[in-house]
């Protein structure tokens, strides 16, 4: 738990700690809780009290049992039971939630505006109902006594959703051409809604007319506030029957008494940025507003400080537990936090147990997430040597890389690089000595890399700088102190190969564009000195010694690539010759195939037989079918066709039929011995 006091306000950060990982057994747990003094001191007030990436709305129920929160990815609502400490439900939603309203006193009735112009109903078993809106909403109300919940968004309309009799009553006409929040009076159920032209219109339900209107953009002008642009309406709240805060978008928050015009007080968050949801304290008369960095608490009739709250990440709703001194947030983070303020008011009566916990509390600085882990990806592993052991108990697969034990990172690094600490501090002193060698007089040295290159830049840049000079222009940057290109002078990886077909094919154009460039240079001089001179010659004689050297330049360049072409193509001939002499002496080793159980070998022509046979039509293969006397075709009665057909049998069943009839044979010349023996025998008996 961490604890933080400014202006002697003690604010108590039950969400602060170390996480732990979700995949580490209860037994790790239990052992990480005797080790580390962190963990031990680490408070879960309610069980997994936060959203899968970022929490956008959260809001309790009137009877204060349940907390419910919405946030993506993918977009949901969880509802948290303060009687239980833990997560009572769970529901994914089709699209983001821009706001939900709590009807009912628990979780039975609630309403979704999402961000298709969607409007969902969920009662206590889930999904109720699901309607539309006819342009995106941003806020909405309730309003009790008529059951109608009115819709304020990207339209001049406000519209109208009778609950009871199910449909859509006539609009509210206003005078802006779009909306941002809205709020009902609780006391006297007066509506009132913030303009984007910085404007609150406050209408009577009853009548459906417009009863006030406020000009917030032009109060919200001091003397010390400091804005780009006309502030819109980014919050509005009321208190009581007469009072109500209004934020707008430039981050200031303006109270104001219903029978008045002019603000009471004019309070600037000093941030510029839109103020997300004012509070209001009765206990203490505080007004808690935030925007999305900071959460300020001030007296509403002095406009004084009282405390503030910075949390690490962006704030996105506040809420505040009613007849408590507890305040929840929903922040651009997984977890939600809660906050403890003793002096706001006593805990819940669900959490009582903080009120001895406090008193007790230490500060404790808010420690890293696994710190006892180390991520590492496949590349880390191989060179560490542990691919091994990727499916072991020693590494835990997370997105695209593995955690694993932080002892066992260091011993395997160790071991695969002992002298990783001597190159790192022979890496340091080098830097060291550098930085003080900046100070000295440089020399022009040229890289390790595209050493030719950096020349010719260098020269090329010598050469015009003269020209410069001349003219009294302003210099361009060169190519080798710009750091778009700072790489290829040091990467060894784009260093120019000289021997390539492309480097080859365009050097001769390089070398004359250079050549080009350099006679350019010495007409430009030569007609700068004949001006100076004051000689006027024809304009004609430079331009046709030009033309005729690009001539001569363009003809050259054209033999030079033809003759280049030319010892590419004999080269890629050599090279050929060289594979075929190759090839030849290779000697090509017999390849030995595997027969199938009961199959036998024919030859290689019975499988092309097979393939060309395939490869003919199915009236060709009825012909040789025919001529074969495997197939026979006749006409009927009816006059189509009937063909009948023998089954080629295999040589599997061939040997088979041919065992049969062997043993056939061999039992009926059994039977005729026998019935000889048998003859003889008898024969004999009379004959003695």
């Amino acid at each position: 738990m961490q604890v933080s006091s400014l202006n002697e306000v003690k604010i108590y950060s039950l969400s602060a700690g170390r996480s732990l990982p979700e995949w580490l057994s209860d037994r790790k747990k239990r052992a990480l809780q005797k080790k580390d003094v962190d963990i031990r001191r680490r408070i879960e007030l309610i069980q997994d009290f936060e959203m899968p990436t970022v929490s956008t709305k959260i809001k309790v129920s009137r009877d204060g049992q349940y907390i419910m929160a919405v946030g993506t990815y993918k977009p949901r609502i969880r509802c948290f039971d303060t009687y239980q400490l833990s997560q009572k439900f769970e529901r994914c939603l089709d699209s983001e939630v821009v706001t939900f309203e709590i009807l009912s006193d628990d979780y039975s009735k609630i309403v979704f505006l999402q961000c298709g112009r969607f409007v969902e109903f969920h009662s206590q078993h889930g999904h109720y109902y699901r309607t539309r809106i006819p342009k995106f909403g941003r806020d909405f109300s309730y309003h009790y006594p008529s059951c109608d919940l009115y819709f304020v968004g990207a339209s001049s309309e406000v519209y109208r959703l009778n609950l009871e009799q199910g449909r859509f009553l006539n609009s509210l006409q206003t005078d802006a051409s779009e909306s941002n929040v809205c709020d009902i009076n609780p006391v006297h159920f007066l509506f009132a809604m913030g303009t984007a032209e910085g404007k609150v219109e406050c209408w009577d339900p009853r009548t459906r007319n417009r009863v006030g209107l406020l000009d917030c953009a032009l109060s919200s002008v001091t003397a010390d506030t400091e804005i780009d642009g006309l502030p819109s309406i980014s919050a509005l709240k009321f208190d009581g029957a007469l009072n109500m805060a209004v934020g707008t978008s430039t981050g200031q928050v303006l109270l104001y008494d219903l029978r008045s015009s002019n603000p009471l007080i004019v309070k600037d968050h000093h941030y510029g940025l839109p103020i997300k949801s004012i509070q209001f304290q009765r206990q203490l008369d505080l007004i808690i507003s935030a925007d999305s960095r900071i959460i300020k608490m001030w007296n509403k009739d002095t406009g004084k400080i009282f405390t503030s709250m910075e949390p690490e990440y962006d704030i996105n709703d506040v809420c505040l537990y009613p007849n408590s001194g507890m305040l929840m947030t929903a922040n651009e983070a997984p977890k939600m936090n809660i906050y403890y303020i003793p002096v706001l008011g006593p805990a819940p009566k669900w959490c009582s147990f903080l009120d001895n916990l406090t008193e007790e509390l230490e500060e404790n600085p808010e420690s890293t997430v696994y710190d006892d882990y180390k991520f590492v990806t496949r590349k880390d592993l191989e060179n560490l040597g542990l691919a091994h052991l990727i499916g072991s108990s020693l590494l835990r697969a997370y997105m695209h890389g593995f955690f694993m034990d932080i002892r066992l990172y260091h011993k395997a690094k160790m071991m695969a690089n002992p002298f990783a600490y001597e190159e790192y501090r022979r890496e340091k002193i080098r830097q060291k000595i550098e930085e003080t060698r900046a100070q000295r007089v440089q020399l022009k040295k040229l890289p390790k890399v595209n050493k030719e290159l950096a020349l010719k830049l260098i020269e090329e840049e010598g050469e015009e700088q003269q020209v410069t000079r001349k003219r009294k222009q302003k210099n361009l940057p060169s190519l080798l102190k710009d750091d778009r290109f700072k790489v290829m002078f040091e990467n060894p990886d784009f260093q120019v190969d000289e021997q390539s077909e492309e480097f080859r094919l365009l050097n001769p154009l390089v070398s004359k564009i250079s050549e080009k460039r350099k006679r350019k240079l010495k007409i430009l001089e030569e007609l700068e000195a004949q001006e100076q001179e004051e000689e006027e010659e024809p304009e004609g004689k430079a331009s046709d010694a030009e033309s005729s050297e690009s001539s001569d330049d363009e003809k050259g360049w054209v033999e030079e690539v033809r003759k280049q072409r030319k010892l590419l193509r004999q080269e890629e001939k050599v090279k050929r010759q060289e594979r075929f002499k190759e090839d030849q002496q290779t000697l090509l080793k017999p390849q030995f195939f595997e027969i199938k159980e009961g199959e036998e070998f024919r030859s290689f022509k019975d499988s092309a037989k097979k393939q060309k046979l395939m490869k003919k039509t199915l009236g060709d293969r009825l012909k040789l079918e025919e001529k074969l006397g495997t197939l026979h075709v006749s006409d009927t009665t009816v006059g189509s066709k009937q063909a009948t057909f023998k089954l080629k049998k295999s040589e599997q069943q061939k040997k088979q039929q041919e065992a049969e009839k062997q043993h056939r044979q061999e039992r009926k010349t059994l039977r005729r011995s026998a019935s000889h023996l048998k003859s003889k025998r008898g024969r004999g008996r009379l004959f003695y």
